[in-house]
């Protein structure tokens, strides 16, 4: 049965939802007496998979298929997972979520399982697999195109891309598109085209109850906004409608990558922050990032710095743009131009590149900036040559800094999306990878912590911000949904009225059971 204090928050959200809607409760969120959870795996399989599509999977632990179906990007809070769905039609997913509910079984859609969130550990419960549900169709007249919610970006950017048109994605070739959608969804188009959310048109989304409804701007219009945003505590999205463009002339990108030592530190910054101007970076200069990392090829006695930059546009044009930077002299630097879908590979965020390696123990920390503090910088630096001094397994460590041009971004009304942060310029991230034993985790856990204090203490007059796809888990939920009090109080209302078991509590949730 569900544990008390999971059963005294569902009938605290039943009241709210009674007392602002007036509604009857649904006898598929009403308390069960009598719970299934005891189901094996056998059974499980013997009652779920005749009411499935042809195509669909559903296997146990003990299937060899096993260990590549539950992969995740990060070990270090594994879900339990009991079992997993592969449904072959969306369709299928409702049929699931109803028999998760009539079984008192606890349930997760997963897409590239690429998320970092700790709270994924308190999962225990039954996996639904989008892995078979990616196909991708533009639809007539070329404005936008329809995507399963399996698509994810190295498949979206080729498609597109050889068809003549572009969309917005995330920056990482390995990563789903709808999960950072649902966060807000920053990439190398927001400049230009605004986040993944921005782009949203029409959502097929499966609810906490099993149905399936559509979302968008002329049904259920509040949903609509809070899937935008906040969309990990709302929903299942099956299949999504989103805008995307014709690339025109743009053949390639340019790319400038730069390697320095520590000694252009204050340079660097100092450089990039006249850069992006505190929110008016040149829109074509529509990425870079960069920071900290142990290089042996540039020293192999203290961390040096990175940075690589990406412009929609040619080299002329780009290499103007990055004079200040090439006036710092490099340890080393390359340049050229390449198509679109190849930029990512070029920039170490590809399909096979070392950012997309699987399992994994990964200690993140985030924080949003409008500029950068280049005092604080410094002693964020000086922090990686402590660590490796007592630590040297930790020259694994990353401390970057991410910048993209966001007039696209900007022009979009706060209050229209569930995305609280759109003044935020730059986005930070601290992601080291420690050893399975648990030797580095507490310590490394104490320096993330270290270097996300130090940024927020860099910028005294704003209070913490926290990208919710880039969060530990542990952070307040305020930073992470922002701290309008209307904000969180039409967050609320969307829980109660659309999940008021609070069945969508994997990633980051809204309402937290401790």
């Amino acid at each position: 049965m569900a544990s008390p204090r999971f059963l005294s928050l569902g009938v605290t959200l039943i009241i709210f939802l009674r007392l602002v809607y007036g509604a009857a409760v649904p006898y598929y969120f009403q308390p069960q007496g009598i719970s299934r959870r005891d189901l094996s795996v056998q059974q499980i399989i013997a009652d779920l998979g005749p009411q499935l599509s042809n195509g669909s999977l559903v296997f146990g632990p003990s299937d060899s298929r096993w260990a590549d179906a539950t992969h995740r990007y990060n070990t270090l809070a594994v879900p339990h997972v009991e079992v997993l769905v592969e449904p072959a039609q969306e369709s299928d997913i409702s049929t699931i979520v109803k028999f998760c509910n009539a079984n008192s079984i606890d349930f997760m859609a997963v897409n590239r399982a690429h998320s970092y969130t700790l709270v994924a550990g308190t999962f225990n419960g039954l996996q639904i697999s989008m892995s078979k549900l990616r196909n991708i169709q533009i639809q007539p007249g070329g404005k936008t195109a329809v995507f399963q919610g399996g698509a994810y970006d190295y498949e979206a950017n080729e498609f597109l891309w050889d068809r003549g048109y572009v969309g917005t994605t995330g920056a990482c070739d390995c990563v789903g598109m709808m999960g950072p959608g649902l966060g807000g969804g920053h990439g190398r188009y927001q400049g230009i085209h605004g986040l993944i959310a921005d782009n949203l048109v029409d959502m097929n989304v499966v609810l906490a109850d099993g149905s399936a409804i559509k979302v968008n701007k002329e049904s259920h219009t509040d949903l609509f906004w809070g899937m935008r945003g906040a969309g990990h505590n709302l929903g299942i999205v099956s299949s999504f409608e989103m805008n995307i463009y014709p690339k025109g002339n743009l053949e390639t990108w340019h790319y400038h990558n730069y390697y320095w030592t520590e000694d252009k530190l204050e340079a660097v910054f100092a450089a990039l922050n006249k850069l992006h101007n505190n929110g008016n970076t040149p829109v074509l200069m529509a990425v870079n990032y960069g920071g900290f990392w142990w290089n042996p090829n540039v020293t192999d006695t203290e961390a040096s710095m990175y940075w690589v930059f990406g412009y929609a546009g040619d080299a002329a044009d780009a290499e103007k743009i990055l004079e200040p930077f090439n006036n710092i002299p490099a340890a080393l630097s390359e340049q050229g131009d390449v198509p679109y879908p190849e930029l990512a590979t070029i920039q170490g965020t590809g399909l096979n590149d070392s950012l997309c390696v699987p399992n994994q123990k990964h200690i993140v920390a985030t924080a949003g900036l409008q500029t950068y503090n280049i005092e604080i910088e410094r002693k964020i630096y000086e922090t990686f040559n402590r660590m490796v001094a007592k630590h040297p397994e930790l020259k694994t460590g990353h401390i970057v800094h991410e910048g993209y041009s966001d007039e696209a971004v900007r022009s979009v009304a706060s209050n229209s999306t569930a995305f609280p942060f759109r003044d935020d310029h730059l986005l930070m991230f601290f992601d080291t990878v420690v050893p399975d034993d648990g030797s580095l985790t507490n310590v490394t856990k104490e320096w993330a912590a270290e270097v996300r204090d130090l940024w927020n203490a860099g910028q005294p007059n704003r209070k913490p911000h926290t990208y919710v796809n880039y969060a530990a888990g542990d952070e307040p939920v305020n930073s992470m949904y922002g701290y309008e009090p209307w904000r969180m109080k039409k967050l609320l209302h969307l829980k109660a009225k659309y999940d008021p078991y609070n069945k969508f509590r994997y990633y980051n949730p809204i309402i937290r059971e401790h």
